[in-house]
């Protein structure tokens, strides 16, 4: 078995578990002493023994290896906490394309609507996107065959491939009568983990990033670049539903804000020596004021990046409590491109806060959908301060410095959710104007239309929740149009310039300017964590 690297591992932070890993590095060191080698070479004997009992006397043919995979492996390592986890070769092959940050394929977001595989967006400059492929398309065939009884996950493994080789996709599409076939050739696709950067109002900067792989980094220099980082006046970065990637890069964001020589994270366990990771770079004179937007689904290393900065008091945290992942993973590769990730070690944020929330006596589904529970509140476990004097707590995730209300989708959004209506709409849309020019907004006759639409669809409602959603409507319409009509770039800038709780970070500058400049007493309306 080799060992490859220190990494964290921040779990699915849903219903279903998504891995997402972060690179540490370091040496390991051998701490077992004979008599744990004996007990540990009994164990084998023992396992090795029961495994061989059961594939000779079975009823039926017994795969080992499958055993072994998706049996004996996972379970022990599930008792041992909510992060330990193992990747056979196809997840482990996944782990490894999210951390370079491409694939080979097409190019398209693809995903679920009333059990048939659709495309949500193709991405722009890609051969998806060249080829024509639009939002709504429902993928009915892949290479002739029909994929209408697959999961999404399985169209997605049907799609990628080599690159430079061919796929043909069968479509149906909403206003044609025949199936449409695309042939497309596949190449290697950039997943950039900062997808949207721009000027969200004059001399204030908007910086998304998705998650931390191998190209954050330079992502970011790149989008303060286009920024014009030395004028800017304020940023907004927003870690929200950011589940984690490489700490070595969630180091590097930090390291982009903070002043040489402060802190940014720590870590060490029984089997692993204390590492210190402090800034290199630093912010090279360039300090304006920060907001940092977190949610329940940011974990790990974003919680990294949020504790350092809210620890120096560099930036004011907007938002609800994170998720609370503190614990520290080591990734083995295994036989047969197998990886095992086991916690070794726990980080610290600069103030010396362990984050990581409590594990024990729950279960798996409790620990990952807790954090996004309505009313959740994190058991605390002791008071911080930060380098001036404002309380932070242990244990639990970050506490944002400004908590903004869970915003929840109403019974007329969940129906229009549930049937894809404006998806639909803004599809049917963009079709029929061809050349819609940039600066288009949601006129009354474009609401209009779109009540006429649900009509159509046989989609019932009340005008009076019509009404009463306007502003929402106003804002998703606008968004799929985009989307639809331009690429998923152009429509998320759109969604992010509407978003309320991007519209309460940029109310926040001015407080994190005082922060900044004269101290924690000075920003009026602050709470004390």
């Amino acid at each position: 078995m080799q060992r490859i690297s220190r990494w964290f591992v921040p779990l699915g932070i849903s219903l279903v578990v998504l891995t997402v890993v972060l690179t540490v590095g370091g040496p390991s060191k051998r701490v077992s002493a004979d008599s744990g080698d004996a007990e540990i070479r009994q164990s084998l004997a023992d396992f090795s023994e029961l495994l061989a009992t059961v594939e000779s006397h079975y009823a039926t043919d017994v795969d080992a290896r499958e055993v072994l995979f998706n049996g004996a492996i996972p379970r022990m390592l599930r008792m041992l906490d909510p992060h330990s986890s193992f990747f056979n070769p196809e997840a482990y092959k996944q782990l490894r394309d999210d951390q370079k940050g491409s694939y080979a394929g097409v190019g398209m977001h693809i995903g679920d609507r009333g059990g048939s595989t659709i495309v949500v967006a193709p991405m722009p400059r890609t051969p998806a996107y060249r080829a024509g492929l639009r939002p709504g398309d429902v993928i009915v065939e892949v290479d002739g065959k029909n994929v209408e009884d697959l999961s999404v996950l399985e169209v997605s493994q049907r799609l990628r491939g080599q690159v430079s080789t061919d796929v043909r996709i069968g479509i149906e599409r909403r206003g044609s009568e025949s199936l449409l076939e695309f042939t497309v050739t596949r190449a290697r696709i950039p997943r950039p983990s900062v997808p949207t950067s721009f000027e969200i109002k004059p001399g204030v900067g908007f910086v998304r990033i998705d998650t931390f792989n191998e190209n954050t980094g330079r992502e970011l220099d790149d989008a303060l670049s286009k920024l014009k980082v030395e004028r800017l006046e304020g940023l907004v970065l927003d870690l929200r539903g950011n589940r984690g990637g490489l700490l070595s890069e969630g180091v590097r964001v930090s390291d982009r804000f903070l002043d040489k020589g402060q802190t940014i994270v720590s870590h060490h366990g029984r089997a692993s020596q204390e590492r210190m990771y402090t800034v290199r770079r630093g912010n090279r004179g360039h300090i304006y004021p920060m907001v940092v937007m977190v949610d329940c689904n940011s974990a790990s290393a974003s919680e990294i990046v949020a504790g350092a900065l809210q620890d120096h008091d560099r930036a004011l945290i907007v938002g609800s409590n994170t998720f609370g992942k503190g614990l520290v993973q080591t990734v083995f590769v295994l036989s047969q491109s197998a990886g095992l990730a086991l916690t070794t070690a726990r980080y610290y944020t600069p103030s010396g806060r362990l984050i990581q929330r409590r594990y024990d006596g729950v279960s798996m589904l409790e620990y990952y959908s807790n954090p996004c529970s309505e009313g959740y509140r994190p058991q605390r476990d002791g008071v911080r301060l930060t380098d001036k004097g404002r309380e932070v707590f242990a244990g639990g995730g970050i506490t944002p410095d400004i908590e903004l209300e869970e915003r929840k989708a109403n019974d007329f959004q969940w129906l229009l959710t549930r049937r894809y209506a404006i998806e639909t709409f803004a599809q049917d849309y963009s079709r029929d104007h061809p050349d819609l020019a940039m600066g288009w907004d949601v006129s009354p006759d474009v609401l209009e239309s779109f009540r006429e639409f649900l009509v159509t669809e046989s989609i019932e409602f009340d005008d009076e929740d019509f009404d009463a959603n306007l502003d929402y409507l106003r804002r998703s319409i606008k968004r799929y149009v985009y989307d639809s009509a331009y690429d998923i770039e152009v429509g998320q800038r759109v969604y992010y310039e509407l978003d309320p709780d991007v519209q309460q970070a940029l109310d926040a500058l001015p407080r994190a300017r005082m922060l900044l400049e004269g101290g924690a007493r000075l920003v009026a309306g602050l709470p004390s964590q």
